[in-house]
């Protein structure tokens, strides 16, 4: 039997709102493989950001790194919006990615203030 530790990231809603986003950038199915590629890889940015985030010693410290995943949630709503005005995928399969981005950034607001 295995006793993993639970890390400081895996209790923060914010995390686990940004692993929806993934999947939601993945379900987007976003034709162009560079704006695609570029879509997923802010995403999962996303994340360990914020993991990244929560190992930090300094409150300072942390602010900026939920800082800089704050502006890949931001990127992800971009690539996911220009995806959608391109054509590159169906516009309604980006309303879930652009809503989860939304909420992540929000999240992270509020850590940056804490």
């Amino acid at each position: 039997m295995t006793n993993l530790m639970t890390l400081p990231h895996e209790d923060l809603i914010a995390y686990r709102v940004a692993k929806e986003l993934v999947v939601a950038v993945r379900e987007a199915r976003i034709s162009d493989s560079g704006l695609r590629d570029q879509a997923l890889r802010a995403a999962v940015s996303v994340c360990l950001n914020i993991a990244e985030a929560t190992g930090r010693p300094g409150a300072a410290d942390q602010r900026r790194v939920y800082g800089i995943a704050r502006g890949e949630a931001c990127e992800v709503a971009a690539a996911v919006d220009v995806a959608a005005a391109t054509g590159f995928c169906a516009g309604d399969s980006t309303l879930r990615a652009r809503e989860l981005a939304g909420r992540v950034y929000a999240l992270l607001s509020g850590l940056m203030r804490r």
